[in-house]
């Protein structure tokens, strides 16, 4: 029977029971990001539209803009990242870096609701900016490893990959903008079969096409990073040697064993500039969160500082965590049988 009073889809009521676990999940991430240091902030929802556009050209067109009775141009955020980069650069702009800023709150996305995608959401996570890479990275990347284990997700994965590999071969391999921006949007949806059908019709040499279908496909321990150096070029080198830094240094602080190199990771939003993280777990098709580094995102609001972080969807969270939960009970019921 059809609602009386529906909601817009992509949105939704949260239950008693539901918020009551939800509150617990958020509270561990807090817990775990103040033992690392990062001290919790608190940003308007509600942002002027040229301070997004500014902070993330590609992801402004998806904010739901309104006018207010001013006829100032408004929207609500997309995303935690650049209000935080706005806020070091207009409250904090006196102060001494580094900055460990931690948050949970509402980001909206206007998006078509389809395969679980919401335009509301809850995002948690950490922005580290000061300390440059790969040691910056490495801090948020373990920080990101902790809070995993904050939260009971024993299974989830991290896959570290690298913003500006794909874009900087094909621009060395020649590809054209049509091309480019064709290629890169498939990676961005972990389209590799798209990606080369594309390929497949597109005016490159042989071994340049066997090149750009290889790399992304590329994805397990850090073996690759010496199988990827096989394909040669002055972009894969410069990518592999920022990741072999970061793999290292996690190894060094025993984050390694739920590390994935994955050469085909590409993120949607625009202002990532080096080493990017995506979280998964077998229980869910989409990923958990991700995030990276951008060293340039913070100039563009009059603060030139170096930064990586990352973000992590509270949603996803909580089911992952319930699906874990349930096959746990599972493998516990075999034992006692």
């Amino acid at each position: 029977m059809a609602l009386r009073h529906p909601i817009p889809p992509g949105t939704r009521d949260v239950l008693v029971d539901e918020r009551r676990e939800l509150r617990v999940i958020e509270s561990a991430l807090i817990e775990c990001f103040e033992a690392h240091g990062f001290g919790e902030v608190q940003t308007p929802a509600i942002e002027y539209h040229e301070v997004l556009a500014a902070g993330d050209e590609r992801g402004a067109p998806a904010a739901y803009r309104f006018f207010d009775e001013g006829g100032e141009l408004l929207s609500l955020r997309t995303d935690m990242t650049v209000p935080i980069a706005r806020l070091v650069g207009t409250r904090l702009a006196a102060a001494e870096p580094p900055f460990r800023l931690s948050y949970v709150g509402s980001a909206y996305r206007a998006v078509r609701p389809q395969r679980g995608q919401m335009r509301e959401f809850v995002q948690a996570g950490v922005e580290l900016i000061g300390p440059p890479g790969p040691g910056g990275t490495v801090e948020v990347a373990t920080v990101l490893d902790a809070a995993l284990d904050a939260v009971g997700l024993s299974r989830a994965v991290i896959g570290i990959g690298d913003a500006r590999l794909y874009r900087e071969v094909l621009t060395e391999l020649g590809a054209g903008p049509e091309l480019r921006d064709a290629a890169l949007e498939r990676l961005a949806n972990h389209d590799l079969v798209g990606l080369e059908a594309d390929l497949r019709g597109a005016e490159l040499g042989a071994e340049d096409r066997e090149t750009l279908v290889r790399l992304p496909a590329l994805r397990g321990g850090p073996e690759i990073l010496g199988e990827a150096r096989m394909l040669g070029g002055a972009a894969v080198e410069g990518a592999l040697a920022r990741l072999t830094a970061v793999v290292e240094g996690l190894a060094e602080r025993g984050v390694r064993d739920r590390v994935v190199v994955d050469l085909g990771m590409l993120r949607e939003l625009g202002y990532y500039t080096g080493a990017i993280l995506e979280v998964y777990d077998p229980a869910l098709g989409h990923v958990l969160g991700g995030g990276g580094r951008y060293d340039d995102l913070t100039a563009r609001f009059g603060r030139p500082l170096p930064a990586a972080g990352f973000a992590l969807f509270v949603e996803r969270l909580h089911i992952a965590r319930t699906e874990a939960e349930r096959v746990e009970a599972g493998v516990d019921g075999g034992a006692a049988r």
